[in-house]
């Protein structure tokens, strides 16, 4: 892609981005696009993806660490699709959260089509707690949920457990005569409950990780 409006360092890091994401499937992080650029520091990245910003080329969620998208015309070559945020998930002692498939209204994030592999029910839950950490999955990041209402053993899932009207983060193990919502943490112990208690609303399909 060549735009006259871009300097010679803008238009190297969007056509970066633009083959980073046809080749993985997910945005770049910064690192990523000074080492694939060349570029002598994080902080030129971080400026020149600002000025991309300013020009209506990106959009950056800057609490992500692969958190840029395109817009216009270059949103097409990306092949992205915007994915609803529907609330937060507890990665720890289970939380209320709110019904799958209502997303937040203006919330949500935009990833590779390649990503979601044509899945047309996914939606975006925002981690809280830390349960999950061996698992690379840490407070404030973000997971894709393929809408599933069962699960083999080993998925990672959101439990909803009926009888407490809340829903966690886990992988799921169906056992003689119950079902094990297993952590990713040595620190914390499993949650026991019967088959007929836990109701899966999804499984985790990608993670989107936060810059820490």
């Amino acid at each position: 892609m060549t735009t006259k409006s871009l300097s010679s360092k803008q238009e190297l890091i969007i056509n970066f981005v633009a083959q980073f994401l046809r080749d993985k499937g997910y945005p770049p992080t910064i690192r990523d696009i000074a080492t694939g650029c060349r570029l002598s520091s994080t902080s030129v990245v971080a400026y020149n993806l600002k000025k991309l910003q300013q020009a209506g080329y990106i959009r950056r969620h800057s609490d992500i660490s692969r958190g840029i998208e395109f817009l216009g015309p270059s949103s097409k070559s990306g092949k992205l699709v915007h994915i609803p945020m529907v609330g937060v998930i507890a990665a720890g002692q289970p939380i209320p959260v709110p019904e799958t498939g209502k997303g937040i209204p203006d919330e949500g994030v935009d990833v590779s089509e390649e990503l979601v592999r044509g899945r047309q029910a996914v939606y975006a839950l925002r981690v809280r707690g830390d349960s999950m950490q061996d698992a690379l999955i840490g407070d404030g990041d973000i997971v894709l949920m393929d809408r599933a209402g069962r699960a083999e053993n080993g998925d990672m899932v959101a439990a909803w457990l009926k009888a407490e009207q809340e829903v966690t983060l886990k992988r799921f193990f169906a056992e003689p005569e119950r079902v094990r919502l297993q952590p990713a943490n040595s620190l914390m112990e499993p949650i026991y409950t019967s088959p007929d208690n836990v109701e899966v609303q999804g499984r985790v399909v990608a993670v989107i990780r936060r810059i820490s």
